[in-house]
This record gives structure tokens, sequence and C-alpha cells, in this order.
């Protein structure tokens, strides 16, 4: 089946779909882009995560947008243009009204990139308290006229998109085998400890201020985290490589930016829209895994059983079920599953799924938009959790707590939430953990629960340090 897609030229034309041979491990495929900046992979773990089912391989944006505080800088067709406006409104543009795709891959061309938490600012008014260490864009996001779909399910690969037919060949021959040969620096080190932005008595302080705040009832839960960073040298696409080994999970990323190289192995779906169909799959609530499996399957038992993590879930659940009915369809809002346990590398997490109809007159941008950033990862209620959160984390979050994925120009979304989420520049890489604070939290247990959800990324650090 053909459809016909408006490509970001504004010229009508339609996207193809060419079969490639299958290879079970995509981030063999995706190696030679590696080095190219604005390649991407969304990468679902396979082989060794089966959680997900399709992996998504784009280079070569036609256009990329990257906002900085105020101001988009809009680079298409190689011209440059500075806007104020809106970026979420930048995007929509560039998009265009959806179009009708191939129904049986989830992107057909469109934006692949990253929402940093920080781009709240453009959408609510936030105190600017925490440092800025990053200096990366608050937006980054590109257009993609082409991209390879691996589905694992059925064991296919396609090249799909706008393809102009002088890159067809080199495309197809690209994507047809494996290239085993190092591309670029094939080394990768870890030259200091990592250090974290809050030791002990600090988070101990910051705690301690979240229960004053819930005592005088400014909210009912904030997720405090901790940042953790270390200098390295060398090429973090090498990282990424283990890290999807040791800590595969269904909505993981290596994004290779201008001015950054983002390590997502997150195990969290933020928002999916599928033909109208909109699905947000929150996470709150963990523990960690045991070798020994009695103990395992006890933690499991621990976790559904729990008052305080089903109390703590539920608040979630309903501010998301809140902020997707902004953009659905009147008593749409469902949830099919609520207290649903999911097991990783490393932990056990209490997960729920939420599902609504997007309304007639919205989109996924607008859908984005609405609920953005993530309840999960700020608590409630949201705005005064995020002034909290400035208030006593000491450095900015960026790409983590954002989001990361595809909007399709047929309309259809998947994003994570960036947790278990690696930022790597300016010779450092730099990684958070954390958790909500609710009034029954022991302050001992939830410094411990960061160290949980942050073991399989220091173990990574550790496998590459000196």
């Amino acid at each position: 089946m053909f459809a016909c897609l408006i490509a970001p030229s504004d010229s009508a034309e339609c996207p193809e779909k060419y079969p490639l041979p299958y290879f079970d491990n995509s981030a063999a495929l995706f190696a030679p882009l590696a080095g190219n900046s604005w390649s991407v992979f969304l990468d679902s773990g396979h082989p060794l995560s089966s959680q997900g089912r399709f992996d998504i391989i784009a280079s070569d944006p036609v256009c990329t947008l990257q906002t900085f505080g105020t101001q988009t800088l809009i680079d298409k067709h190689g011209q440059r243009s500075v806007s104020g406006d809106d970026p979420f409104q930048l995007l929509k543009a560039e998009l265009g009204a959806p179009k009708t795709g191939f129904d049986d891959l989830p992107f057909n061309g469109g934006a692949i990139g990253y929402f940093s938490y920080d781009l709240a600012r453009r959408i609510e008014k936030l105190p600017a308290l925490a440092c800025d260490a990053e200096q990366i864009a608050d937006m980054a996001i590109g257009i993609y006229a082409w991209a390879v779909i691996v589905d694992h399910q059925q064991q296919q690969s396609w090249l799909v998109g706008d393809i102009a037919p002088d890159q067809l060949p080199a495309l197809l021959t690209r994507f047809s085998q494996l290239n085993t040969t190092e591309i670029g620096d094939n080394t990768f080190q870890v030259i200091s400890t990592p250090q974290s932005s809050l030791d002990q008595d600090a988070y101990a302080a910051a705690f301690d201020r979240i229960k004053h705040y819930l005592l005088e009832g400014d909210c009912y839960q904030v997720n405090l985290t901790q940042r953790f960073s270390c200098q390295c040298q060398g090429n973090p696409w090498l990282a990424y490589q283990v890290l999807r080994k040791i800590n595969a999970a269904p909505f993981s990323a290596y994004l290779n930016l201008p001015d950054v190289q983002i390590l997502s192995s997150s195990p969290e779906r933020f928002l999916q829209v599928d033909q109208h169909r909109v699905e947000t799959k929150p996470i709150k609530g963990t523990r960690r895994r045991s070798s020994d499996p009695r103990t395992d399957l006890q933690q499991i038992e621990d976790l559904k059983t729990s008052p305080k993590d089903r109390a703590e879930h539920l608040m979630i659940v309903d501010l998301l079920r809140n902020d997707i009915g902004k953009a659905c369809k009147a008593g749409s809002v469902r949830v099919p599953k609520l207290f649903a346990v999911e097991s990783y590398a490393t932990v056990h997490h209490l997960v729920s799924t939420i599902t609504g109809e997007l309304a007639d007159n919205e989109n996924a941008v607008d859908l984005l938009r609405s609920c953005f950033p993530g309840g999960s990862i700020t608590g409630a209620p949201k705005i005064r959790a995020m002034e909290i959160i400035e208030e006593l984390e000491p450095y900015r979050r960026g790409v983590y707590c954002g989001s990361i994925g595809y909007i399709g120009f047929d309309g259809n979304m998947d994003t994570n939430i960036a947790i278990r989420t690696l930022i790597h520049n300016q010779n450092t890489i730099r990684f958070w953990a954390g958790g909500g604070i609710v009034n029954d939290s022991v302050m001992a247990d939830e410094y411990q629960e960061c160290f949980d959800k942050a073991a399989a990324l220091l173990r990574l650090l550790q496998q590459f340090s000196v």
C-alpha cells in the first residue's frame, strides 16, 4: 500500500516502502552512522529485551529545530532563521497536517529528537534558580525524510520515506549489510569517579524541606533527584553499546546531536498516539532486584501490596488522566491496567496504562504540549512540585525527565520519559536518579532508591573506568 504525505519541502510526494534484509541487532546496523551529527537510533533493546517491537534509524534531516531559551534556530535546506514563537507550534508547522501513512509501520518520516525537561519554561512560568551545566538546546528535533524501520516481531526491515531517486541505491546498499568496520574513535574511558550533586546530608536537607511543604499543604508529592557526573574521553557510542546489553529497555535511544550525545535506556513510555488512540504508561514505585529467585518474587509482592507505593502511584495516575484528558475526547480516558509490575535488569517497577481517544481538533504535538513534562517525574500538583524541584536541585535537569521519541508526518507519536539516561558533552558524562517523596517517605529508603535506579548506569561507568 502506498499513501501520500506532504514532504518537508511542501511538495506533494508519495513515500515509498522498500524491503531490507532483517538483522536482529539494529545497533550493528546503526553503527556506521553513529558518528554522524543528527543521526538517531530509537532502540527497542532487542534482542536482550522482548518488551519492545520496532527500532527506528534515521540520519541526514532536511530540517532541524533547536530551541535555546526564547529563541528557536531553524535550519531548513541550509537556510537558517530564528523565531521567538512557541517551539511546539513551530514543530507543528514543519510537520504540517497529518497525512495517511503505512498502517503496519510506526513511522513513515517526520520528527525525531528530544524535548528537555526545561522546555516547560516555554509553557509555564517557573523560577530560574538551578545551574545549567550542559548548555545544550531545550529542544532539538530533526525532520527526517527517510528512516529504516526494523520490526522484530515480524522479523522484517524496511526503508521508508520520500527518497530522491539518486539517493535510493546508496541507502539500500548501506542498510542491506552489516558493516563491522570501526568508525572513528574506538575508545571510551571514564577518567574520574562519579560525583553526586547531593551528598547524603544535602539530600536529607532537601528531603526535610519537601516534608515541610507536604505538611503545609503545598503539594502531595515531589520528585527529588540527584545528579551524578564524571569526566570522560573518547566515543560515547561504545558506552551505549554496553549500556543496551546491561540495561536493555523498550524505550532506549542514542542521539548524536551537534553539541551532545544522549544515551538513554528508559523503561517508561510517556505518550503514544496510534491512529488517534492515546496511551501513557507512568512508572511510580520501585524495588531492587535480587539474584535469589525467592527474594526477587518477594520484592514483586512487596511492591504490589505496598500501601505507600500504591498511594504514590495513584496520585500520578490521576495527574496523567487529567493531563491527557485536555487533548482527548470527553469520556474517552480509561485505565485498563492499574498497579501492574514490570521487571527490568536491576529493578521492578509499578506501572499503569492509561488510554484515551484524541479529540478531533487536537493532534500529537498538542497532546505533548498539554502533558509536558510527564507527571511521573514531577509530583503533584505539577507546577508547585516543579517550583520546589527548582529550589532544591542545584542543577537543571536538561534532557533528563524530558522526552525522546518521534512524531510522524502521519500524526502518530511515541515518546519516552528520559530516565536512566546519560548526557555526554564537554568531555563529561552526567545522569540523574531520584524518586517521589510523600508524607510517609523515609529519608534513608528514598536515598537508597536513587542508587537502586542508578545501579546499571554506575556499573556501566565502572566498566570504562581507568
